[in-house]
């Protein structure tokens, strides 16, 4: 959530900033209701303070002997309290419409940020490794499924619906192996604590990381049949979670900076995607992940930021598969996000680079919503920042190793990262 204080100081920054990220802000609504504030809270500081002028006087009356004239005056004061009641009420309404504005409207991009609308300007960085080259006609993580017979998307259809995938087999057991790789990794040589999270969270946890209320036809929601209970929500990402383990909270500024690795599903309606990669496992409505999450200091997050980013890569770097880094544009940055890096794996089915994670800094967006913080050297209270990043998309990155590492026979060469795990040189299809 932006400071409001940035919204009634320097409006005409914040509109300018968020029309980099393409979105129109309401001016006239938010003045209108800023405007209605003020008012109210003029009118309600007047009021008490001849609420309070008014109790001094009825003290001097009745000293002085006046019963009448005080009596008279406390029927009036007792009609002030029942302005500032019918006062009170509108200044609530008011300010529920700012908080909804506030809630609705993104973070804004740091000035690093490159200009653009879409995709199509973001910015490459860095390319790493080299295109693999094949002598034999390449197929797709598809055709090598079915060859292992690895992946079944008619049956998980059966199942669930489309967007689905049971995985079968030595398809299973890489996918597995992905996952203990790169907790391990993460664990082990970037110092991150690995932690366990829930998949079902409140709406107000959504809220906190900014998927809600802006996104909740991404979501999916798990209502009560009753209508008793509490309504939850499906995580779309552990960042979810995690970031709100030190929401509602003042954390000591010793312990920072927090960093925290989860493998879980990740649960996604895929709202307004239809027609895109509807083939394989590529765009799933169930899929896994292992997610980095950093909680900083707010001097050190850009520091952080840089650090997240090249854990991302050293997944992709141990498993020496060709991707580069592209720096988002304005208008394909995330809502929470004032940075984001994009790592893309070369996928040779595809043809092409595509995205396998994404790694940002919100800086104080979220922790404003949640209400993170930590005691500055001067005793006072201030925001953390928050950062994410997937360390990586398992599916994705089951889609780069199984088309990188084929060979012309069908099998797949295991990358040596994972020999540990497999405990093979090579996967063979049973044909």
């Amino acid at each position: 959530m932006l400071d409001p204080k940035l919204l009634r100081q320097d409006l005409e920054s914040v509109v300018a900033l968020l029309a980099r990220k393409g979105v129109v802000f309401d001016v006239s609504g938010y003045q209108a209701l800023e405007t209605k504030r003020k008012s109210l809270q003029l009118e309600t500081e007047s009021l008490q303070n001849k609420r309070k002028d008014g109790s001094k006087a009825v003290g001097l009356l009745i000293k002085d002997g006046k019963k009448e004239e005080a009596e008279t005056l406390k029927a009036e004061i007792a009609g002030i309290g029942a302005e500032l009641a019918a006062i009170e009420s509108q200044f609530h309404e008011v300010q529920a419409g700012l908080d909804r504005i506030l809630m609705e409207t993104p973070n804004l991009p740091d000035a690093s940020v490159p200009e653009g609308t879409s995709e199509d300007d973001n910015i490459e960085v860095s390319v790493v490794g080299q295109k693999p080259e094949f002598g034999f006609a390449v197929r797709d993580h598809i055709e090598i499924g079915e060859l292992f017979s690895g992946l079944d998307f008619d049956r998980a259809a059966l199942l669930s619906g489309s967007r689905f995938v049971t995985i079968h087999g030595d398809f299973a057991k890489l996918h597995r192996a992905l996952i203990q790789y790169m907790l391990d990794l993460h664990t082990e040589q970037h110092g991150y604590a690995e932690t366990y999270v829930p998949l079902l969270v409140d709406g107000s946890i959504l809220e906190g990381t900014g998927q809600l209320p802006k996104f909740k036809d991404d979501l999916f929601r798990i209502a009560p049949e009753d209508g008793g209970g509490r309504e939850r929500y499906l995580i779309p990402t552990a960042e979810v979670p995690l970031t709100n383990l030190v929401r509602d909270s003042i954390v000591d500024a010793s312990s920072l900076p927090l960093q925290y690795v989860a493998h879980t599903p990740c649960f996604r309606a895929e709202a307004g995607s239809y027609g895109r990669d509807v083939r394989g496992m590529f765009r799933q409505h169930q899929f896994d992940k292992v997610e980095l999450v950093w909680i900083t200091h707010p001097n050190k997050s850009w520091e952080a930021f840089e650090a997240l980013r090249a854990h991302a890569e050293a997944v992709l770097k141990g498993l020496d598969l060709h991707y580069r880094v592209v720096d988002l544009c304005g208008g394909d940055l995330g809502f929470s996000a004032a940075k984001t890096y994009d790592l893309e794996v070369w996928l040779p089915g595809h043809d092409q680079f595509r995205e396998i994670s994404s790694c940002s800094n919100c800086l104080d967006f979220q922790s404003r919503r949640m209400q993170a913080r930590f005691r500055n050297e001067n005793s006072k209270s201030e925001l953390v920042h928050t950062l994410n990043g997937s360390g990586v998309a398992i599916g994705r990155c089951l889609i780069a190793v199984v088309e990188n590492y084929q060979n012309d026979d069908g099998s797949i060469t295991v990358p040596d990262a994972l020999k540990p795990y497999i405990k093979v040189d090579r996967l063979t299809p049973k044909l």
